[in-house]
């Protein structure tokens, strides 16, 4: 039998999430309710059950008006949906262009573009996608009001990336300017997306005090900040978390260990210091990157890997999924498990919309007003005052057991009275 927590889950604030699974499904998640308390229940499925319609990599521009969703799948196609109702706009083929079958190159990392202030009366949209063998291509398409009728705008880009290895990992940073790729015998590699030219690579560490080189395998990335791609977090499959600085040197700043089995996925926090940690044993921590210190582990062990971590972009909420079959929702400041749903399925992916809004809660609530814990909730309540009693009930109370208990020591020795020993020792004086 699987491992399954057993705290009590107090809820969730108004959010919608959106999973991806190995059979192709992406199942949509809100939590709805009055004053943001409600458990999150799925409310939509989109797609059949097909294994080779796996998603291996999602990306979302959630934008306030036409917002798009990209999808790549195991049989080598790309999908952009609409992730409101989830209306396929268009789907191409990622085999057309490398010139290998999908099956033997599959995607690795995906990045749907968000469209500039120039560019949002238009219908293009922009793709990038890297393969495992390292062939990472940058194209636009012209969306249409068919799903079949799609053309290709301006020129493609296509450039290798791999080494010789195979590419496991790979993040865009929050300007879109620059591409980070890493993987197995490939070290982690900036890119610039304007020239598709690398700008820096890492250095390996060097050899531990036995003499053992630990061999390049990097399973997972993430820059730190939106506004800064010098500084990123990398998690290797042996256990092990390395910070890099391209503007200090070319190995890691920062490297500690986390437990005994590999690194899935790393997440940031907000504040640009703090990142989320998930392994292929179900631990979920986070960590102050800035000194390398645990801050503590997520309550309630997960029974399978943990494949995603998605960080809300208001709420003080992240989310996890992996082989376990559950969508858990935690609690940042108290790391306390807030919901879990069970989707059936082995989840590879998991996306907050950030622009949900529940319309049907009567008062709306902001972040900050949202209360972190039980206890933060019930502080603005009074405490109940006690009463005291009146100083005639106390003296009755004990006049009544004067009485009971003279009465209880005459029946004991026949009504006389007995002195203790003390009484008596004095009298002998």
């Amino acid at each position: 039998m699987p491992r399954t927590s057993t705290l009590d889950c107090p809820g969730c604030p108004p959010l919608r999430a959106l999973t991806f699974d190995e059979l192709g499904l992406i199942k949509v998640v809100e939590a709805r309710g009055k004053q943001g308390r409600a458990e999150p229940k799925v409310v939509e499925r989109w797609g059949d059950p097909d294994s080779s319609k796996c998603v291996l990599a999602a990306s979302i521009d959630d934008r306030n008006s036409d917002p798009l969703l990209a999808v790549a799948r195991r049989n080598g196609t790309v999908e952009v949906l609409n992730p409101l109702n989830g209306d396929l706009r268009f789907s191409v083929s990622n085999a057309s262009i490398n010139g290998v079958q999908s099956e033997d190159d599959p995607v690795a990392g995906l990045h749907l573009f968000a469209k500039k202030k120039s560019e949002l009366a238009s219908r293009s949209c922009t793709l990038l996608t890297c393969t495992t063998k390292g062939n990472a291509s940058i194209r636009s398409f012209e969306v249409n009001k068919s799903a079949a009728d799609v053309a290709s705008t301006g020129s493609s880009r296509t450039w290798s990336v791999g080494g010789g290895g195979s590419i496991l990992c790979s993040k865009v940073d929050g300007s879109e300017n620059y591409f980070l790729s890493g993987g197995k015998r490939v070290e982690m590699n900036v890119w610039d997306l304007e020239s598709c030219a690398k700008i820096w690579t890492a250095k390996p560490p060097p050899k531990n005090s036995l003499g053992i080189f630990t061999p390049t395998w990097f399973t997972s990335a993430t820059f730190l900040s939106k506004d800064d791609h010098r500084k990123f977090v990398a998690g290797t499959n042996s256990h092990e978390v390395r910070l890099f600085d391209i503007s200090a040197q070319r190995r890691p700043v920062i490297s500690f260990d986390f437990r005994e089995t590999a690194i899935k996925s790393v997440a940031e926090d907000l504040d640009g210091y703090t990142i989320y940690v998930g392994n292929g044993s179900g631990d979920l921590a986070s960590f102050d990157i800035r000194t390398g210190k645990l801050l503590g582990c997520f309550l309630g062990k997960c029974s399978g890997s943990i494949r995603s971590i998605a960080r809300h972009p208001e709420f003080p909420v992240i989310a996890s999924c992996g082989l376990d079959s559950y969508l858990r929702l935690w609690n940042v400041k108290t790391r306390q498990l807030l919901s879990a749903v069970h989707l059936k399925q082995h989840l590879t992916n998991v996306l907050f919309d950030s622009n949900f809004a529940d319309e049907e809660a009567e008062i709306a609530h902001s972040a900050a007003d949202w209360p972190l814990h039980e206890d933060e909730r019930d502080e603005g309540k009074t405490p109940p005052v006690k009463r005291k009693k009146s100083k005639e009930k106390k003296g009755i109370k004990k006049e009544a057991e004067a009485k009971s208990g003279n009465k209880e020591s005459s029946e004991e020795y026949g009504g006389k009275k007995v002195k203790s020993k003390k009484s008596s020792k004095r009298l002998k004086m």
